[in-house]
Parts: C-alpha cells; sequence; structure tokens
C-alpha cells in the first residue's frame, strides 16, 4: 500500500480523534512542563535556593528550567528508537506519565527549610525527568498528526500538537493566576498554595491516558512494520546521513524557542513582578491572554503553511520576531501592565507562524523508516539550543548591564539565525511520506544537496 493510499484510508472519525488525543495529550504534557517554570520565577528561590539570596536564587530557579533541557536529547533518543522500532503510539503513553508522575511528585516535595540540600537535589532530579519524557512527547505526537494526515492538510493537522503548547501554557498561568488570585501570594501560597497546579497532574495524565489509547497507530508506521523496513539503530542512521540537516533544522527551532521560553520560562513574568513591581496575578493574567493569542496565530499558521509552503510562513514569523525583541520591553518600561499585555500578544502572534509549520516540516525533511529519532532529536537539540537557557541568560544580562537592551540583542541574534537556517532549507510540501519513498526523502532537503524528483502526493490524499 502507498502512501497516499494509506492517507486516503484514514476515515474522517479517525482524524478527528487524532487530533483531539494530539491536543490534549500535549496540553497536559506541557501544562506539566511550564507550570515548573511559572513557579521557578514565582516561589521556588524562596522555597528551594533560599542560603544564595533573592538575585542568585532566582538564576539558579532559571538553571533548573534549563538544565533539564540537556536531558531532553536522551529523552528524544530512548522514544525516538522505540517510536521506529514499536510504534508511535506506545511511546506516547510512556512519557505522558512520566511526566505526569514527576510532576505530582514536585507538588509534594520538601523545601530546603525542611529538609536542606537534599530539596533542591529532588527539584533537580524530577525536573530532569520532566526533561525526558517532554524530549520524547513531541516527535511522536507531531507524527501521529502529521503521518494520519492527507498531504494537502499537514501543515493544519502538524499544527495539532503544537496547540498544545500554548494552552498548556494558557492551564498553567491560569491555575497558577487563580491560586495567586485565591490566596494572595504571601505566606499561605508560599506554604501550600504553590503546590496544587502540580498535584492536579495526577487528574490530568489519567484523562490524557485513556484518550490517547483510544487512537489507532500511524498508517506510515503499520507500513514499515508490514513490509519490514525497520531500522536496527535509527539514531545512527540520523547522525551518519543526516546530521547537516538535524543542524539547520534544530537551529529553525531555537530561533523560536529563544523567545518563546520568555514567556513560557517564566523571565517575562519575573521581570514584570520584580523589576517593575506589577502585580502577580494580573501579570499572570496577561502571560494568559498571551497564551490564547499564541494558540490562534499556531493554528492560523498551520493553515497557511498549507497555502503558502512552511518556509514561507516561517520567514514571515521571524521577519516578526525580529522587529518585535525591542519594542516589547519598552512597551512594559512605560506603560506597566498595558504595556506587557502589548508585548506578550505582539510576541505571541510572531511565535505562532514560527511553531505552527514545524511538525509538518519536520516530518517532511527525515525518511520514514528513521523519522521518529530524526524529527525528535532535532526538536531537543533545537530546544537546548535556543530555550534551555534563555530565562537564565536574559537574567543575568539583565543584572549584568541593568538594562533589557542586552536581552534585546541577544533575542534578535537568535532570530535572524533562525531565518537564516529557514533559508537553508528546502520547502517539501507534499512529499509522500510512505517507506515506498524513501530515495526521495532522504535526498535534497537542504539548498546545499540536489534533490531527487519528487512525485507530489494528489491533494486530495
Amino acid at each position: 500500500m502507498t502512501m497516499s493510499a494509506t492517507a486516503s484510508a484514514v476515515r474522517p472519525t479517525s482524524l478527528r480523534r487524532v487530533a483531539f488525543a494530539t491536543i490534549i495529550g500535549t496540553t497536559i504534557e506541557w501544562y506539566d512542563f511550564f507550570i515548573y517554570a511559572t513557579s521557578a520565577g514565582l516561589v521556588f528561590a524562596q522555597l528551594f535556593f533560599q542560603p544564595a539570596g533573592e538575585q542568585i536564587g532566582l538564576m539558579l530557579s532559571f538553571a533548573t528550567v534549563g538544565i533539564s533541557f540537556l536531558f531532553r536529547p536522551l529523552g528524544a533518543f530512548l522514544a525516538g528508537h522505540f517510536g521506529d522500532i514499536i510504534g508511535r503510539r506506545a511511546m506516547l503513553v510512556v512519557t505522558l506519565v512520566l511526566m505526569g508522575a514527576s510532576t505530582t511528585l514536585i507538588g509534594l516535595l520538601p523545601t530546603y527549610a525542611a529538609i536542606g540540600i537534599a530539596a533542591p537535589i529532588l527539584l533537580l532530579f524530577l525536573r530532569i525527568l520532566q526533561g525526558l519524557s517532554a524530549g520524547g512527547e513531541w516527535g511522536g505526537a507531531a507524527l501521529m498528526a502529521v503521518e494520519h494526515a492527507p498531504a494537502s492538510h499537514r501543515g493544519r493537522a502538524g499544527s495539532w500538537p503544537q496547540l498544545g503548547v500554548p494552552l498548556g501554557f494558557l492551564l498553567a498561568s491560569g491555575t497558577t493566576a487563580l491560586m495567586t488570585g485565591v490566596i494572595s501570594p504571601g505566606e499561605a501560597y508560599l506554604e501550600w498554595g504553590w503546590r496544587v497546579p502540580f498535584l492536579l497532574s495526577i487528574v490530568l495524565i489519567v484523562v490524557g491516558i485513556v484518550i490517547r489509547r483510544a487512537v489507532d497507530e500511524s498508517p506510515v508506521f503499520q507500513e514499515i512494520a508490514a513490509k519490514g523496513k525497520k531500522k536496527g539503530i535509527p539514531i545512527v542512521e540520523v547522525f551518519k546521513r543526516h546530521w547537516y540537516l538535524v543542524l539547520l533544522a534544530a537551529l529553525v527551532f531555537a530561533g523560536n524557542g529563544a523567545l518563546g521560553y520568555m514567556t513560557t520560562g517564566g523571565f517575562m513574568n519575573a521581570y514584570a513582578i520584580n523589576t517593575q513591581g506589577l502585580d502577580t496575578t494580573a501579570v499572570l493574567l496577561a502571560a494568559s491572554t498571551g497564551a490564547a493569542v499564541w494558540f490562534f496565530s499556531t493554528l492560523f499558521s498551520g493553515i497557511l503553511a498549507d497555502k503558502i509552503g512552511r518556509r514561507n510562513t516561517f520567514l514571515i514569523g521571524f521577519s516578526m520576531q525580529a522587529l518585535i525583541v525591542f519594542p516589547a520591553f519598552w512597551f512594559v518600561n512605560q506603560w506597566g501592565l498595558a504595556g506587557l499585555y502589548l508585548a506578550l500578544i505582539l510576541i505571541s502572534l510572531a511565535l505562532g507562524f514560527t511553531y505552527g509549520p514545524l511538525a509538518a516540516w519536520y516530518s517532511e525533511i527525515f525518511p520514514a523508516s528513521i523519522r521518529f529519532s530524526g524529527v525528535s532529536i532535532t526538536y531537543a537539540l533545537g530546544a537546548i539550543i535556543g530555550g534551555a537557557f534563555a530565562p537564565m541568560i536574559a537574567q543575568m544580562l539583565l543584572e549584568v548591564t541593568g538594562s533589557t537592551l542586552a536581552v534585546s540583542t541577544y533575542l534578535l541574534v537568535a532570530s535572524l539565525i533562525g531565518g537564516l537556517a529557514t533559508l537553508a532549507l528546502r520547502d517539501r510540501s507534499g512529499i509522500p511520506l510512505g517507506p515506498d519513498h524513501e530515495a526521495e526523502q532522504a535526498a535534497g532537503a537542504t539548498m546545499f544537496t540536489s534533490p531527487t524528483p519528487v512525485v507530489r502526493v494528489h491533494a486530495d490524499a
């Protein structure tokens, strides 16, 4: 069965089930991940890094956000390997359980005042487990969405797992805003209020598992398994034959991640609260508004990518990012809360254009038999290069220079690098995704290599 036949055989009801399961699952996964980053900017410095003092403690809190990214490649390697060997669906359930369990345990952790140095060590260990899970989660969700979709709708379908990120951030910010609104950010919130969003994960994880287990395996993986085209160690093949593609595609995502983690990584929240003196709940509501805008921008960009191509959509997004990085902080400095709303809305609009088409583009540049490994490790490396230490770097630049100009310059450079990497990749919209077309899939993904002539999949396939 060819890929076009496989895609055509997927029923609309199955596609809706995949869309629902992908969005719900990734929303839960990223809620867990972002609730940590939100709390890192609000309470962890006081609860787990108290002896270091306020400013150093805040940098250490942001450092734990970044350190978990270093373990994403290991999570990507493990999930990619087994995802290419035993299937996409099984790994999605495993990563969801791992993320939910580690998040719930963070909500039960004793603080530094109770157990001393063991508290930040355990916190870091559980954050590392979150990083392992996040490294493996995205690739499976992306492929389940894109490989089920008709060729003409891959951009839109690929935006489904991307929507889980702004939704997860919206849920994390909204839940924290609710807690700080009901419990004033004082003694009660520091004592137990911050734990509630973490403990809620145990409920969300049950919902996610039930939904994900109801989804059929990817039709591409079914073809691979039926034809015996699995690779022994897929990650070796990825780095042996496609290392340059991994690097360029990772830089594309890094250009998004540096700016994205100014919001999701907690830096903008901490800056608005600690430096500008804005109310905590009001700042979290502004972050929630930004997340809602990011959701719609991501969805729109996925649809747009089916019309004008993945590459062109990304170039629009990186141009928007470059234009906003300097005005954003000026808005906050000059206009307070109103400026924060404006900055987050504009940042979120730009981020959607450099995030929505990512799953479709990544899926179309790697061969079928190593695709899970390829997209997972590339996404993980991009997250490290761009997002891992972005909040910590921004905080350090702010401390050293006393100005946000250095932070904006850093974000501008990251956006320009992402744009240049985008120019170095070819748009592969419509390329067949099945294992019968691996020669076409393996050639010409970058502007530096000659493409094999590609037979495009019919628009209704």
